[in-house]
């Protein structure tokens, strides 16, 4: 692990491993680059694996949560794109790395050679929202890492299937650290205080589109899981319509969001690395 050195000081943490098109992975709003350990062992003898910790998550410092915004984290992301001297990644956003991603394509459209998206588009179902305020910034409720794995596959019954034991296990692990006795959030709490004001009653949701659509030109994936609760099946096929040429894939047995181990998400970013390179 390295770090890289924001224009405000703030030191952020990054992975970079691999040879080949370099393939940038962002995670999840209260999720680290762990997250990406599968898309790591798969890819990293044909790709540049980038995994990065956003300011206040995993191994990046805890910074002023105002700055906890998707347009900071872009910036963030410029300044290691910068750092490693690489003028194009290729862009694999797992939720709100995917609405950072979108960030990207107005501020340094330039520096994306391509964006799969996993389970995320430029509008979000209100009850993932709601769904996420409910835990973001609390403590854990279980004692240790072997309990929440256990716990895990009754939590997400009927949303995700399928899921091998050491999976749950690996989940357990990349969100949770076990110390003391107990279980700690892998993020700065305050990161609640950061997206509050999202559900204020007089709160309006930007208008993403315009984002989406100036990805116009650069190869695209869409991974989704059909029991999500922020991507849509609506708002995914308004993407398709858009960009009928991106990748695509439903994965059935998964909901918000994706492992990215799965074979179906394999072949979208196959399909978008093959057309990036």
């Amino acid at each position: 692990m390295d770090y890289v050195t924001a224009a405000d000081g703030i030191r952020l943490a990054y992975d970079d491993q691999g040879q080949g098109v370099a393939l940038l992975c962002l995670p999840g709003l209260t999720r680290n680059m762990d997250d990406f350990e599968p898309v790591l062992a798969h890819y990293r003898d044909r790709a540049r694996v980038i995994r990065m910790d956003f300011r206040g998550r995993g191994a990046s410092d805890h910074a002023n949560f105002a700055t906890y915004t998707p347009m900071q984290e872009a910036q963030d992301v410029v300044a290691l794109l910068d750092h490693l001297g690489l003028d194009k990644v290729c862009v694999l956003g797992t939720s709100r790395g995917g609405l950072v991603a979108l960030m990207l394509a107005v501020m340094a459209r330039h520096r994306l050679s391509g964006v799969i998206f996993n389970d995320i588009g430029p509008e979000v179902m209100p009850e993932g929202l709601s769904a996420i305020m409910d835990y973001i910034g609390r403590a854990p409720a279980y004692s240790s890492l072997v309990e929440a794995a256990a716990a895990l596959p009754v939590f997400y019954e009927g949303v995700f299937r399928n899921v091998p034991t050491a999976t749950w296990a690996d989940f357990a692990r990349r969100v949770w650290r076990e110390e003391g006795g107990r279980l700690h959030l892998r993020y700065d709490p305050k990161l609640r205080d950061a997206v509050a004001p999202a559900f204020a009653p007089e709160y309006e949701a930007p208008d993403l589109w315009p984002l989406f659509d100036a990805l116009d030109g650069a190869p695209l994936g869409l991974i989704r899981g059909a029991q999500s609760n922020i991507l849509s099946a609506e708002t995914a096929a308004e993407m398709r319509r858009r960009r009928p040429d991106m990748a695509f894939v439903e994965l059935g047995d998964r909901g918000h969001v994706p492992f990215l181990d799965e074979p179906g998400a394999r072949a979208v970013i196959d399909d978008v690395l093959e057309r990036c390179a």
